[in-house]
């Protein structure tokens, strides 16, 4: 009886300790994010190993588990810790001997966050290679370069020779050669921003002359046509400028021969042509009224009597004009002042007053003659 009271006690005191272990367990995943990653191998990853953002530790790695050719890592991420919901989980070897971990990148800088039970695939994490791979890559070159592959019948040993004899005593030349492209390199990134616009500056034009295939087949075509026109005229082209040539050549003698001759005609027709300029005025205005003036030359031809018929207003030459008075230059009232001046300028002329004295008009000639007649 008392060995069953024990038992009982025992059991009791167990499930006690395993319910206040699932709950401490459960306290401490509050808060946390679970990340499921898978991985095509997941060699030297534990569960407990690190979970690590740019090499420091922000959570563990709960369990490892196969799954067909994959491997299933679940990962505990601490409670505050941001990712990028674009993140991947790559598995770090530190070396060769210690420890590996896992590593989620890029860091979180803004943006959409990985949220709780969110899965990355395999295609987009890493792992490292392992050693024993490395080894099998170099068995597997040196197999295929050995006696047995590449080098059979000796042709990678004679490349090897072709290559030492050929490179012995240009080192400083390749060396110079690549500090050379390094430069070029440092360039060419400098002017990056030339460099891409000159190409999109290039694909503008391309696309232009795709656009416009049409018109370039025809300026092509049109060109051929001409280029084949010169081609079947070539000896008559040829004589030509022969021709011309020569024509040149003595254009050239006779300046040479005259040019005292030419400078001295091209300085008399300095003033003629500064003439010229100086009344280009008046040579506008005659350009303009020549034609007029033919025309009325025209006009007054009589071809039947073969004369040039004319009138002429003589007021505007007589001397005494409207008024005799000098002081009465007013003139009378209702008509215009007279121009003394103008009158005193013309030429005096054998021809009698006209016009009015101080309002009356006066009686000329001939109506003197035909009152006589009356």
């Amino acid at each position: 009886m008392r060995r069953t009271r024990i038992i009982g006690i025992g059991a009791g005191l167990a499930v006690v300790a395993v319910a206040a272990t699932s709950g401490v367990m459960a306290m401490d995943d509050q808060g946390k994010t679970t990340i499921t990653a898978y991985f095509d191998q997941a060699t030297g990853v534990y569960a407990g190993s690190d979970l690590r953002i740019l090499g420091v530790k922000v959570g563990t790695v709960e369990s490892v588990q196969p799954r067909g050719k994959e491997v299933r890592v679940t990962l505990k991420l601490d409670e505050g810790v941001e990712v990028p919901a674009d993140a991947h989980a790559v598995v770090v070897a530190p070396s060769l001997v210690a420890d590996r971990y896992v590593q989620l990148a890029p860091a979180y800088t803004g943006g959409a966050r990985l949220e709780d039970d969110a899965v990355l695939p395999a295609a987009a994490n890493a792992t490292p290679i392992e050693v024993d791979q490395l080894y099998e890559s170099i068995t597997e070159l040196s197999t295929a370069l050995g006696p047995d592959g590449a080098n059979a019948d000796g042709a990678l040993s004679e490349l090897l020779d072709t290559g030492a004899n050929n490179l012995d005593g240009n080192g400083k030349a390749i060396g110079d050669s690549v500090e050379q492209f390094g430069k070029a390199t440092k360039t060419l990134d400098r002017s990056s921003g030339n460099l891409f616009d000159t190409l999109a500056y290039l694909q503008t034009f391309t696309t232009m002359l795709k656009d416009n295939d049409g018109n370039v087949r025809a300026a092509e075509q049109q060109l051929n046509s001409v280029t084949g026109f010169l081609a079947d005229d070539k000896e008559n082209l040829s004589a030509a400028l022969t021709e011309l040539g020569k024509a040149l050549g003595q254009v050239k003698g006779f300046i040479q021969k005259n040019r005292g001759a030419l400078k001295k005609n091209v300085d008399l027709l300095v003033p003629l042509t500064q003439t010229l300029v100086d009344q280009r005025a008046s040579l506008a205005e005659s350009l303009d009224t020549l034609p007029l003036s033919a025309g009325n030359v025209l006009n007054a031809y009589d071809p039947a009597n073969r004369t040039l018929n004319g009138r002429t207003n003589l007021n505007e030459l007589s001397m005494g004009g409207p008024l005799t008075d000098p002081e009465s230059a007013a003139g009378p009232e209702g008509l215009a002042p007279v121009d003394t001046a103008r009158q005193k300028a013309l030429p005096v002329l054998p021809l009698p007053a006209v016009g009015t004295v101080y309002g009356t008009p006066e009686k000329t000639g001939t109506q003197q003659k035909k009152e006589g007649t009356e």
